[in-house]
């Protein structure tokens, strides 16, 4: 047997690692699976305003040096990823020979899946050697390629574990994270799973915020609250042909970027208030979010939101608004608070990497099959 897959077998406690397209930071929780999924300890890290601008530059095609950029800013976040690793161990009084594995999927920066040759590409920025070098503790990285090289989306790879600690007997549960990009994970009362990103989440409305406040979010939405709704721009927005796309799809900073805003906002919206826009943008993810949830949520009494999108009350509001025959909370409700639930993820994605068990839905990725994802760098 493998001295990690043995390691594997002996410890229960994963750490899962996850910095998404909100550009945030990290956030990591030390996990144990020994019954059921038990999240110990939660730890943040946020970036810096140059490492910030750097992934969102690296994001966009065209720049200078990109192969020399990217390599050094999946130094520095792999720095950042160690630093929540030793804050989580700190914490917790755990030895890093305690721990099976990190689970670290690292910080995309395009996501091309079935494009160009027909297989296409998603492509992660991480430094998972170095990572283990850090921290003493096993990787498993580059969670994604496996499902997209089987004809799949590579994303999103949360339902699987939403169905194992949200599923419910006989009834359809919903699941809906709202991160940069926002994703639906319909968990069918038959055993079925389906999931698929839904569009943009806090992405636009985080760089909209942060261009004319400084502020890097609109804190509970009280920015977007004090604005009004541009239906010509909202309507124009809605009618991106992505969203009216049947699943499987995902999608990312390669379509909802600011370019993207800019032109819509050249056609229906070129004098308008910033508040106003930052309205409409808020109402552009609650609608679209809703709006997945009509189509496929059939059957569901409840939808649980996580993610740092859980956080804003106005946004929550909307949702309950759009939805008025489901009832809207968060995550926390059962247990794992809102911003644990996709690094917990990732940590179960690192165990069923260790095992030998697929971490993939081809319902959601549509991939040929069931696979066993990401690369294991040892300690």
């Amino acid at each position: 047997m493998p001295k990690v897959i043995e390691q594997a077998a002996q410890s229960s406690l994963y750490i899962g690692l996850m910095s998404g397209t909100s550009l945030d930071g990290v956030d990591g929780v030390l996990v144990d699976f020994s019954q059921g999924t038990q999240v110990l300890q939660h730890a943040t890290c946020g970036f810096s305003d140059e490492l910030r601008a750097e992934l969102l530059a690296l994001n966009t095609a065209g720049g200078q040096d990109e192969l020399h950029r990217a390599a050094l800013a999946a130094n520095a976040l792999a720095r950042h990823y160690a630093q929540v690793v030793q804050q989580l161990l700190g914490n917790s009084a755990t030895a890093a020979n305690q721990v099976a594995a990190i689970g670290a999927h690292g910080q995309t920066v395009r996501h091309r899946p079935q494009m160009f040759d027909g297989t296409g590409y998603t492509l992660q920025l991480n430094s998972p050697a170095l990572l283990a070098e850090l921290t003493g503790i096993t990787v498993v990285a580059d969670l994604r390629s496996r499902d997209v090289a089987a004809g799949g989306q590579g994303a999103p790879l949360v339902p699987a574990f939403h169905q194992g600690i949200f599923g419910l007997p006989n009834q359809t549960a919903l699941v809906l994270n709202i991160g940069g990009i926002a994703n639906l994970s319909v968990l069918g009362a038959d055993g079925s799973v389906l999931g698929f990103d839904t569009g943009t989440g806090n992405a636009l409305m985080d760089g909209w915020c942060l261009r004319h406040t400084g502020k890097a979010y609109d804190e509970s939405g009280q920015w977007a609250a004090s604005g009004k709704v541009i239906p010509e721009l909202l309507a124009a927005m809605l009618s991106d042909p992505y969203l009216a796309q049947e699943p499987p799809k995902s999608t990312g900073r390669d379509l909802f970027h600011a370019d993207w805003l800019a032109q819509h906002l050249q056609r229906h919206g070129a004098q308008a208030a910033p508040t106003d826009v930052q309205a409409t943008l808020t109402e552009f993810t609650a609608a679209s979010c809703a709006d997945a949830v009509q189509r496929f949520g059939k059957g569901g009494q409840q939808l649980l939101v996580c993610g740092g999108g859980a956080l804003n009350t106005y946004l929550m509001q909307r949702l309950a608004a759009l939805l008025p025959d489901i009832k809207v909370g968060t995550t926390a409700e059962l247990g794992l608070p809102p911003l644990e639930v996709e690094a917990a993820a990732f940590a179960w994605l690192a165990r069923q990497c260790l095992l030998g068990l697929p971490g993939n839905l081809p319902s959601v990725t549509g991939a040929r099959g069931p696979r066993i994802l990401g690369a294991i760098y040892p300690a």
